[in-house]
């Protein structure tokens, strides 16, 4: 009796770290992540709403609160150059790599209050800003990023429906462009 409960328990101890194992696995062998949602929508560069009024969201659940765009982008082509003009209540940045995690972000409260004005550059990229830095880029936060594709995500906060509007015209108004 004591050799069967122990074959139980055993058992039962095996099955959990498998199971452990294999949730743990989903996402890196999951074919309708959020890179693959996302590449279904646009090209590389572009700018594309993700919480999609009316329809069902590209990424996970969102917050109603806020509006979210998303970028993908490739570093191979040149440097990332994130762009936006006006003031909205409150605004958070992340970038992610292809597996879907998150190697920068920042908001609003921490750029002191600065522009939307972002460079995302590999670490050889960067050292060659440093060297020939263009005059354009005086007043740019720069994000070294060891990856070679990734999205950035840039999410909105809309305190009520009279920011919609505003909220939609700030976000529709980011650029997103590769520069050599």
């Amino acid at each position: 009796m004591a050799r069967f409960l122990h074959a139980i328990i055993l058992g039962l101890v095996g099955a959990g770290i498998i199971h452990i194992a294999v949730l743990l696995m989903v996402p890196a062998y999951s074919q309708r992540d959020a890179w693959s949602a996302l590449s279904e929508l646009s090209n590389y560069n572009n700018v594309t709403r993700l919480d999609r009024p009316g329809a069902e969201p590209v990424i996970g659940s969102i917050d109603p609160l806020f509006n979210v765009v998303g970028c993908r982008f490739d570093l191979s082509d040149g440097v990332v150059r994130l762009l936006g003009g006006g003031k909205i209540p409150y605004w958070s940045m992340s970038v992610y790599n292809r597996a879907g995690q998150n190697i920068f972000s920042v908001n609003d409260s921490s750029t002191s209050g600065s522009s939307f004005d972002f460079v995302i550059a590999t670490p050889a990229q960067m050292i060659e800003l440093r060297n020939t830095m263009p005059a354009d880029f005086d007043r740019s936060i720069f994000v070294e990023a060891d990856i070679d594709e990734g999205i950035v995500v840039v999410r909105a906060f809309t305190p009520d429906e009279s920011w919609e509007e505003t909220i939609a015209t700030y976000l529709a108004g980011l650029a997103c462009t590769s520069q050599e």
